[in-house]
């Protein structure tokens, strides 16, 4: 019987060690799993660091406190749904196309925004408005886009565009998001748009 000569055997490869953006993106994906699943009352970074296969400390050098790791998951979950600006020739069809769209990537975060975020507004004194400013700052958003499109086209009168004007589709739509907690229904996107929306911006 020949025996095994351990000094022959290969040593063991140390784990790839992730770092910079690769690791960042892992805690982020930990943090914002962790929220999803438990909401900001049973939101630790110690369960954070565990779901990403790390150690407090990695966290903690990135984040000094747990509503600034709770933010950046947001915010880095909200950048990735962002909703793209359609362009299907008319103003009605964009917003249509903009609020289906919503129902599929926008909706899960609307709603663990309202529902799963109460106590860190509490600790850190701001509100869901506070918080979607934040990550909406310099932008702008698809409605304007289309908004603006509409104006170009002659199919809106550009002296109704109010600041509230303008934000009265995605109120009405972030409106029944919230309150069912459940994707807006087909009826009810053209109920806001036919109904609500169009007789307020056309000429």
């Amino acid at each position: 019987m020949t025996l095994k000569d351990d000094s022959q055997e290969a040593e063991p490869q140390p784990a790839s060690r992730r770092r910079g953006a690769e690791l960042e993106s892992a805690l982020l994906d930990a943090a914002w799993d962790e929220l999803s699943e438990k909401g900001y009352d049973g939101f630790t970074i110690e369960s954070v660091a565990e779901r990403a296969h790390t150690s407090r400390a990695v966290v903690y050098r990135r984040w000094a406190s747990k509503p600034e790791v709770v933010t950046a998951a947001v915010g880095r979950w909200a950048s990735r749904a962002q909703v793209d600006v359609p362009d299907t020739g008319s103003l009605r069809g964009d917003l249509l196309a903009i609020f289906r769209r919503a129902n599929a990537t926008r909706a899960p975060y609307a709603m663990l925004m309202s529902a799963r975020l109460g106590a860190y507004y509490a600790e850190t004194g701001t509100s869901f408005a506070d918080l979607r400013e934040t990550f909406l700052s310099g932008r702008t958003s698809a409605i304007d886009a289309v908004l603006d499109r509409a104006v170009a086209r002659g199919e809106v009168d550009p002296v109704k565009l109010t600041p509230r004007v303008r934000g009265v589709a995605f109120d009405l739509y972030r409106h029944e998001l919230l309150m069912t907690l459940k994707p807006v229904p087909e009826d009810v996107i053209e109920s806001i748009i036919d109904e609500v929306v169009l007789p307020l911006m056309r000429a």
